[in-house]
């Protein structure tokens, strides 16, 4: 009996000591959150920053993009009503599929992070939210402390009682990197497919869902295709899983091949559109060119364009072969309005200086 009671006392003496370490640690850590707290961003602040956004050079016709001049971001930002379903949807599958259910952070997605993590024996799957990413991204800063989790996990809560759902999506559709310089959903589906966003397939939409997670490791230019097309089909799988498509479209996008555009230089009529941008530059800065989002129209025929570069070609051939000339040019102008409507200033805008023995003057077509 003796024995008995002195182990039910232990037993007692553990279950307080264990009940103290455990309200001690809940008041450490709302101290830690209140401490943390006075110090954060405002969160009104992530509506208010200006976003650098890309200038667009286009034709006349203002359907044909010549250039886009852009600082370290290539961005076009788009109202989320213009984002197809089939991108939310990826991205959510991608990224958190509770998204519309939590209220900034998912304790759910924590602990199934955390067992998957133990079970790999690694850091395999994150448990922050899209709010908690996006804010991150645009208040934070990406370094790995305890104090950056806690301000995260605060201002995700306080970020999802000022906006709504479809405002924090769309933000976060709009900023985050793609790689190869693309940010934002836009600027990605035209880097990689050369199209408006609202054209993607449900291929193309997985394949650019499953981007944000390592840009530069899955790049579609890189030599990690395998490991993207796994991602790609594994978000896929997620979405049939969440019932976001249905397994007959989910199977047809996993053998939809990889089809991106090539990697160019992204610069059409070169001549001109870096007349173009000289212009704007004197009159409105780099910085301002760079990062303000100008749409520019301006006075170039694509047809006339095209026809001039052919001609410019067939003739830099010609003056080197009769001339000893080793290029030609020429620029179309509206005698009627002083409009430039086709500028080739030689035969490739790309080639290197001839070596100093061939000749250098021009035969003007």
């Amino acid at each position: 009996m003796k024995k008995q009671s002195r182990t039910k006392r232990w037993l007692k003496r553990i279950g307080f000591f264990v009940l103290v370490l455990f309200f001690a640690g809940i008041a450490a850590t709302a101290v830690s959150v209140f401490v943390l707290s006075r110090n954060l961003p405002n969160p009104e602040r992530i509506s208010e920053r200006t976003v650098a956004e890309s200038t667009k050079i286009y034709d006349r016709t203002d359907t044909v993009l010549l250039y886009d001049i852009h600082g370290e971001e290539k961005r076009t930002i788009i109202p989320f009503n213009e984002i197809p379903q089939n991108v939310i949807r990826a991205t959510l599958a991608a990224e958190d599929a509770r998204f519309y259910q939590h209220a900034g952070i998912d304790a759910r997605g924590i602990a199934r992070a955390m067992l998957a993590n133990l079970r790999g024996g690694g850091a395999i799957q994150g448990g922050s939210t899209i709010t908690q990413q996006l804010v991150k991204k645009a208040l934070l800063s990406d370094e790995r402390t305890l104090a950056r989790k806690i301000k995260e996990a605060v201002l995700a809560i306080l970020l999802e009682r000022k906006y709504s759902k479809d405002n924090i999506l769309g933000m976060y559709l709009n900023q985050i990197p793609y790689g190869s310089n693309a940010y934002g959903i836009s600027a990605a589906a035209q880097t990689f497919f050369g199209k408006h966003v609202s054209d993607l397939t449900l291929a193309e939409a997985s394949l650019l869902a499953a981007l944000p997670n390592a840009p530069t490791r899955l790049s579609p230019y890189g030599s990690h295709q395998d490991e993207l097309v796994l991602r790609r089909n594994h978000i896929l799988d997620r979405m049939a899983e969440a019932g976001f498509s249905n397994k007959d479209e989910v199977d047809a996008a996993k053998n939809a091949a990889i089809a991106v555009v090539p990697l160019r230089h992204g610069l059409a009529a070169p001549h001109f559109v870096m007349y173009v941008r000289e212009y704007l530059q004197e009159k409105y800065g780099e910085r301002a060119v760079e990062q303000s989002g100008f749409r520019v129209i301006t006075t170039l025929d694509v047809d006339m364009q095209n026809a001039a570069e052919k001609i410019i070609q067939d003739g830099a051939g010609l003056n080197e072969k009769q001339a000893g000339a080793a290029n030609a040019a020429m620029v179309a102008i509206d005698p009627k309005t002083g409009e430039i409507l086709a500028m080739a200033g030689s035969a490739d805008y790309w080639s290197k200086p001839k070596p100093d023995g061939c000749k250098r003057s021009e035969a003007h077509v």
